[in-house]
């Protein structure tokens, strides 16, 4: 079973912003856009123990605990340990994401990829999340944007222990997918290439997307689709630069970014299409993606989001994106015709 048939949804929920991602948000905000979120139909949910550690699972445990459990689909991650000791959230090293949940609890953080801390993972989610099962596993972050020179050890530790143990814990009905949950596609290739464990599927962060979509197209998408496997399409709006913010990638956006944001805006308002459902349409038209999950804190956004994924988009609107090599020309388009 792969992630293309456990996902209900194409359009997700990434709880992230319930970690109080950049800023801190209120209980009841965070509860009203899971609420919303139900409301408008959506039945997958992803999630981590590094978001805000432990604090967006915690969250997202509340708002769902009086859902029936079969109706919807979780995913959460395993590589950090949160511990019940405090530390000084100002000198942790999250790699290039310092300062994103600098407002989450201050629990310690322990990135661990053994087998052990798998299992105590897992235990730990299920607790926070008020479930009895998690549905997908993702082996977080085992990159270069984290661990710099020392990605390769990291995964290579991941690979004996972690990848190891949800394999097990896949084949003995415990979970019903892993994969791996990373902002790079250097660590997708890297465990496609060996023989052995076999994921179900991945969950790939900012790196499918409308501005950014090269790498991935060429060294990863191809291979997965081959496979029948899935791809969950994390941050389609690029940090929020598709969509007028100033971020990509966790940093301000370069002069290249923006004039490529622009040109593809110029277009989009030309035919009344929202920035928005460019985006998640674009990450949607390859066979290979399972499903797309932006991130959300407001339920109003739950709302854009739910009528981008519905809105009509023109063949031709893709037509002149690709014309003007906004797109590469062999990326999948959401043409039907």
């Amino acid at each position: 079973m792969t992630l293309k048939d456990i996902l209900p949804t194409k359009l997700g929920f990434g709880a992230a912003p319930l970690g109080n991602m950049f800023r801190d948000i209120p209980e009841a905000e965070a509860r009203a856009t899971v609420e919303a979120a139900w409301n408008d139909g959506i039945r997958y949910f992803d999630n981590a123990p590094f978001y805000g550690a432990g604090l967006a699972e915690i969250r997202m445990g509340e708002a769902l605990a009086g859902k029936p459990r079969g109706d919807y689909i979780i995913s959460t991650k395993v590589g950090r340990v949160i511990l019940d000791e405090i530390e000084d959230v100002t000198s942790r090293d999250l790699g290039e994401k310092g300062d994103v949940f600098k407002y989450g609890r201050p629990n310690k953080i322990v990135n661990d990829y053994s087998e052990d801390a798998t299992y105590r993972s897992i235990e730990d989610s299920l607790k926070r999340l008020k479930t009895d099962q998690i549905d997908v596993a993702f082996v977080h972050d085992v990159a270069q944007d984290f661990y710099g020179d020392e990605w390769l050890s990291i995964f290579e530790t991941a690979r004996k222990g972690a990848f190891k143990a949800l394999d097990r814990m896949r084949d003995e009905g415990v979970i019903k997918a892993w994969g791996l949950g990373v902002n790079r596609v250097e660590p997708i290739e890297l465990l496609l290439a060996l023989e052995g464990p076999r994921p179900d599927g991945f969950l790939l962060a900012g790196r499918y997307t409308l501005l950014d979509h090269d790498s991935a197209l060429q060294r990863v998408m191809p291979q997965v689709a081959e496979r029948g496997l899935g791809v969950v399409v994390g941050g389609p709006y690029s940090s929020g630069a598709l969509v007028g913010g100033s971020n990509f990638e966790y940093a301000p956006a370069t002069p290249a970014i923006l004039d490529k944001v622009a040109r593809i805006k110029a277009i989009a308002d030309r035919y009344g299409i929202s920035m928005k459902a460019a985006g998640l349409q674009f990450a949607l038209g390859h066979p290979a993606v399972a499903a797309v999950i932006p991130g959300a804190s407001q339920p109003s956004r739950i709302t854009e989001d739910s009528g981008a994924f519905g809105e009509t988009i023109p063949a031709d609107f893709w037509r002149e994106l690709r014309a003007a090599n906004l797109v590469n020309p062999e990326a999948p388009l959401p043409i039907s015709n």
